[in-house]
Parts: C-alpha cells; sequence; structure tokens
C-alpha cells in the first residue's frame, strides 16, 4: 500500500506541475497578446496624425512660408514664427536644463533622503504634472504686468516646464549607475563633484539627453504659456524685451479663421513643428550612437 502511494505521488506532483505550466503559458499568451494590440493601436493613432498633417501641410509647403511672416494672403508665410519659436525654445531650453540638471544631481547624489531632497522631489513632482497655462499666468505677473509683452518671458515660462522634466530624468538617470564606478573613483582618490561630473555623467549622457529631448519637444509645442508671455507679433521680431510670434501662437490664431491661406498656414505650422522635433530626436540619437 505504501509502495503505491509513493508511486503515485511523483505523478501527481507531475500532474500539478503541467497544470501550472499551461496556466502560466496561457496568462503570458494573454499579456503579450495584449501588449500588442496596445503597441498596434499606439502606432494607428501616430500614423493618423502623422498622414494628416502630411496629407493637409505638405502641400502649402513653399520658399514663401520660410521667407515671409505671417499675413493673410497667398504670400503669407511663417518666418517670424519659426525664429521666434527657435529663440524662446533654445532661451527656455538654456535656462531651464543647467538648472534642471543640478537639481536633479542634488536629489540623487546629495539628498540621501533629507527632508529637504523630499520636498523639492515634491515641488518637481507637482510642478511636472501643473498645467501650463498656470504657468504662463505665474510668468504673466512676474515679468509681464505692468512691464508688457517679452520674449524673455516667453523663454522662461518655457524654461519652468523643461526644469521638472529634466530634473526627474537626470535624478532617475544617476541613480542606475552602478555604485561600484563610484566606488573606483573615489578609491583612485577622486573628490565626489569629480566622481559625478567625470563618471556619472558621462555614463548617464544618453538617459540625461533623452530627458532634454523630451523637454523640448514639450516646450516647442506650448501655446498657453505664450499667450499669457510673449503673445505674438505679426512682424519678424528677434527682440527679447518685445512681443514676439511662435508657430504654435500662429497654429492658435490661424486654425479657426475663415480665410482658407491662414488654415493652410496653420497646417504647414503643424507639420514643421512635428518634423522638427522628430529630426532633433534622429540627429541626437545619431550622435550619440557611437557611444552607446
Amino acid at each position: 500500500m505504501s509502495a503505491t502511494l509513493t508511486a503515485s505521488a511523483p505523478s501527481r506532483n507531475q500532474s500539478v506541475a503541467n497544470n501550472l505550466s499551461r496556466a502560466r503559458h496561457r496568462t503570458n499568451t494573454i499579456v503579450k497578446g495584449l501588449c500588442i494590440l496596445a503597441t498596434v493601436i499606439g502606432l494607428m493613432f501616430l500614423g493618423t496624425i502623422l498622414f494628416t498633417l502630411i496629407d493637409l501641410g505638405f502641400g502649402g509647403l513653399s520658399t514663401k512660408v520660410f521667407t515671409n511672416i505671417t499675413r493673410s494672403g497667398p504670400d503669407g508665410g511663417l518666418a517670424n514664427a519659426i525664429v521666434g519659436t527657435l529663440i524662446q525654445t533654445a532661451l527656455g531650453t538654456a535656462i531651464g536644463t543647467p538648472i534642471g540638471l543640478m537639481v536633479g544631481t542634488y536629489l540623487s547624489e546629495y539628498s540621501a533622503g533629507s527632508r529637504l531632497g523630499n520636498a523639492v522631489r515634491f515641488v518637481s513632482d507637482v510642478l511636472l504634472s501643473a498645467p501650463s497655462i498656470l504657468i504662463g499666468l505665474f510668468v504673466y505677473q512676474i515679468l509681464v504686468a505692468g512691464r508688457g509683452y517679452t520674449g524673455i518671458a516667453g523663454g522662461v515660462a518655457l524654461a519652468i516646464i523643461v526644469i521638472p522634466i529634466v530634473v526627474r530624468t537626470t535624478e532617475d538617470m544617476l541613480r542606475l549607475i552602478p555604485t561600484a564606478l563610484r566606488e573606483a573613483a573615489v578609491a583612485l582618490g577622486a573628490p565626489k563633484w569629480k566622481s559625478i561630473v567625470q563618471v556619472c555623467y558621462p555614463a548617464a549622457l544618453d538617459g540625461i539627453a533623452t530627458g532634454v529631448l523630451l523637454a523640448i519637444a514639450r516646450v516647442a509645442g506650448e501655446t498657453a504659456p505664450l499667450l499669457f508671455t510673449s503673445f505674438g507679433n505679426s512682424y519678424m521680431s528677434t527682440d527679447l524685451g518685445s512681443a514676439m510670434a511662435s508657430l504654435p501662437l500662429a497654429i492658435y490664431q490661424f486654425a479657426g479663421q475663415p480665410d482658407a491661406d491662414l488654415v493652410q498656414l496653420a497646417w504647414v505650422g503643424a507639420l514643421l513643428i512635428t518634423f522638427g522635433v522628430l529630426a532633433l530626436n534622429i540627429v541626437a540619437r545619431v550622435v550619440l550612437r557611437p557611444r552607446s
């Protein structure tokens, strides 16, 4: 009798193992199928957006778009809006990136769970999810009210949007650096700041650069903050102390106009922003690829 029980025990264990294996296989198949479905849906939306932009915007591309200022009629262009977008985006990135990099470095390397570090991280997370129109209102009260609309105010508003994105990316990327790399630098006699600059930053450069690109991609298409800060300009202006045009504002102003030429310019502006950000990402990937 005991021999029979002993012989049947392995068969029962094998049966249980087979059942568990089949259940895990079914679960894996279902989850994998859902992931593939979500990917296909996301790609479909992205493809639809790109197709719509190309279909409605590509026909309006011409040299006039890059040489003429924004105005109604067939001779209207986006030269002033393109220049304004480049200036304000570059200014916002130049202001926000170093600040975000330093704050992210502090949170990763120096805060060590301190109350100040937790408070800074909380404020950064709140700022990351704050509506951009509120940031525009804040900058309006600080820099615009009583002084007038300026390109500087627009750049500062965009910088405030850039900062929390770079902070989060820098902190996360630096936390992924193995502790052994830091210990090796310390063992060679390098001070902490030098190990961060010469060891941690190069190791995390790809991730940090990706965060900066994400920040640029977001601020390049922001409209609400610029409505309260740089406001827009129908003429070519590179003066940061005066109102300045931008592509998002041109799209916002022209998309609902009854003039078909202005609506066409709005689609062309959307196409330029989208493919400009895409080109920037491609160039950055190509430049960083040799390091990888």
